[in-house]
């Protein structure tokens, strides 16, 4: 069996790979993978990173976007959303975004990989999962970022705010949120306790 046979063997389809971990495999990782990725087994994603594609019965199958993603930041500490999220509030966001946001420690600017784009933001707090309270506070953060109309977005945020608990939703903004954030919530609470 010859050594890129070898090296195949390690690989599974759905799996983004970082030229470090191909190097566990091989003593001559470009030449390796420049080869595998010639006979279509890997697809390169950048510089470094490749992607063994699955194979659906309609071709191959893109990169999950959380591989991609703890594969490019190298763990597993972000959390991926996007401004459509905030449709879920009930705020009255109609727009629909074609831009991600990974919130994470280590990286900050616009990265394509895998021919999607993110935008890394290093935030030192984030939640682990997103919950309502955390995207309102998100949203209020984004505010200036959203093509909606602003004034009446933050008179329904204040609504919505109301609507929800109040000590976890002032927590999240303590916890999440900017200073004007923190303000904007501590008056829309103000007259709801």
């Amino acid at each position: 069996m010859s050594r890129l046979e070898q090296l195949k063997k390690h690989l599974s389809p759905g799996n983004v790979y970082r030229r470090a971990d191909l190097g566990q495999w091989s003593k001559s990782v470009d030449r390796h993978a420049q080869a595998l990725v010639k006979v279509g087994v890997l697809k390169k994603l950048r510089n470094g990173m490749y992607y063994y594609p699955k194979q659906s019965f309609f071709g191959s199958v893109p990169a999950e976007e959380r591989a991609l993603v703890s594969t490019f930041l190298k763990e597993d500490d972000f959390l991926l959303t996007s401004p459509n999220a905030y449709n879920v509030l009930g705020t009255g966001t109609t727009q629909l975004y074609n831009v991600r946001f990974v919130y994470n420690h280590k990286r900050h600017g616009r990265f394509t990989l895998g021919g999607q784009t993110f935008e890394f933001r290093r935030k030192p707090r984030f939640p682990k999962k997103l919950t309502e309270e955390f995207l309102l506070v998100d949203l209020v953060n984004n505010l200036s970022e959203l093509a909606e109309d602003r004034e009446a977005l933050r008179a329904r945020a204040q609504s919505k705010a109301k609507e929800m608990d109040s000590q976890r939703l002032q927590n999240a903004a303590k916890k999440y949120g900017k200073v004007s954030t923190q303000r904007f919530f501590k008056q829309a609470l103000a007259d709801v306790s």
